[in-house]
């Protein structure tokens, strides 16, 4: 792993994102319980980590604190008002047992290794090239085009374009948020909170959802626009060599 990461970066993120999303589609379809998928998402969140540790580059994937302009970057609140749409809708009735509780550890490794991969691996290997621009853009799309499995899980074509739309969307935003502060962690509690609250939460309907997708593009957008003002942390300019 560690020639592959020193021959190619980008390379190595591919294998992780291919490895993540075959590892979605075999355990996540061995019936309702996902027990499996939580258990294969978990090795995968060790494995990621234990490499970033144990070759010093907790820095350089922002993972050795949460970073700097936190002022700036006015408390991370917008992107807590994005993450807490989910509970617009409501509990649902039935969010208890075994089942949904496991449910929920799976969405919460889900949150930790895509934002490791796509903000972090995929992310810093493109920023060494020096076009930001493409960089953000790649991580971004990448990370939006993933959600269109959804085709496969029973959704239909609306709403699955839908999900890939709003998922480039909060990609742009959790990119855009790593960049200025240099510190993954806000990103991945945001993830984490938006896909692990989907398993408790009801989906929102009628005008309810209308204005919840007003509110989410106006403050995604609005936040962007806002974070491309921000002085980028040195984190991004001098790469760290692994040991």
């Amino acid at each position: 792993m560690k020639d592959l990461y020193e021959k190619s970066e980008i390379s190595f993120a591919l294998f992780w994102i291919a490895l993540y999303v075959a590892t979605s589609i075999i355990l996540g379809n061995l019936g309702d319980n996902k027990t499996a998928l939580a258990v294969g998402l978990a090795v995968i969140s060790v494995l990621m980590f234990l490499f970033v540790y144990r070759n010093g580059l907790l820095k350089k994937y922002g993972l050795d604190g949460w970073g700097e302009n936190n002022r700036a970057l006015l408390w991370f609140i917008p992107l807590w008002i994005i993450a807490s749409g989910n509970f617009w809708g409501g509990f649902m009735s039935d969010c208890h047992g075994s089942a949904i509780i496991t449910a929920a550890v799976s969405m919460a490794f889900v949150g930790f290794v895509e934002e490791l991969v796509f903000r972090g691996f995929l992310f810093k290997a493109m920023l060494k090239d020096g076009n930001v621009a493409m960089a953000i853009i790649v991580s971004s799309v990448t990370f939006g085009l993933g959600h269109i499995f959804s085709l496969f899980t029973g959704d239909s074509f609306i709403e699955s374009l839908t999900g890939i739309v709003v998922a480039i969307t909060m990609g742009f935003v959790l990119t855009m948020v790593f960049f200025k502060c240099g510190s993954l962690i806000p990103c991945i509690i945001a993830h984490c909170v938006i896909d692990v609250s989907s398993v408790f939460t009801a989906d929102k309907t009628g005008l309810l959802n209308v204005i919840y997708i007003i509110v989410f593009f106006s403050f995604a957008i609005g936040y962007c626009l806002y974070l491309l003002h921000i002085k980028t942390p040195d984190i991004h300019k001098t790469e760290t060599n692994i040991n």
